[in-house]
This record gives structure tokens, sequence and C-alpha cells, in this order.
């Protein structure tokens, strides 16, 4: 595997870990704070997750596909996490995580990583101001 991939996983991987307790994060969430796509996060969730709070991590609607959510229940019994009526997760408005917040404790989290990205210039959220065209 090449560094910028691992870069990235790293990335993606310490972004969950910081989803509060009691609170859920959608793979969209997670990609636009880590400058990737939701699909990508699906990708390193499911290779990757060991150990991680994956519960926390649901799509846009709080939902699980497949046997996810029987998997997670305990999860989220511990937590506080109401499964809604239809059966099929939580209501994500209710459990959402503040995604200012988780994305400020992620910039901090992944300070000491270092890669090709390090200097922001792959990373698609860190153009500054002088980039952007004037008004």
């Amino acid at each position: 595997m090449d560094a910028r991939r691992e870069l990235v996983i790293e990335r993606v991987l310490r972004c969950v870990e910081l989803v509060p307790e009691g609170r859920v994060a959608s793979y969209g969430a997670i990609a636009a704070i880590c400058g990737i796509g939701p699909r990508e996060v699906g990708s390193i969730m499911r290779h990757w997750s060991d150990g991680l709070p994956w519960w926390r991590v649901t799509n846009h609607a709080g939902d699980f596909a497949g046997d996810l959510l029987e998997r997670a229940r305990p999860h989220w019994r511990e937590e506080g996490i109401r499964v809604k009526p239809n059966g099929l997760g939580c209501r994500y408005a209710d459990y959402a995580a503040d995604m200012g917040e988780l994305e400020l404790r992620w910039l901090e989290a992944t300070r000491d990583l270092s890669g090709p990205e390090a200097d922001g210039t792959d990373d698609p959220r860190a153009s500054d101001a002088s980039d952007r065209p004037q008004t």
C-alpha cells in the first residue's frame, strides 16, 4: 500500500474514533471532514474498522445495511441511541454529532500526520483566500 493511501486510511480512522458516544456521523459527513468521498469511507470502514466504534457511522438517514443494525443494537442500547420506528436505524437528526466540533477535534488529532497532503496542496478543503476569485 502506498503512503498516500495509508495517510487517508489513518485520517478516516481517527475521525471515526472521535465520534462521541451516543452520537452518529454519516459516511458523507466523515468524508467531508477527511476530504474524500463517502464510498471511500465505506470501503475503509469495511476493511479497517476492527476495534473502532463502527456503530457510530451510518448512512445519511441514520440507517445500516444488511445485518449491521442487529450487530449495532447492543452498542446503541448502551449509548442511549434509539432505533426509529421503521427499524432501519436511528433518527439521524436526533443523534448526529456536531460536525463543526468533530472537524476541529479531527484537525487536532491529525496534526501529527505528514505525507503527500501535509502541505494542503492535495486537500480540497485547504485552499487559501489567495486562490479564490476576487469579487
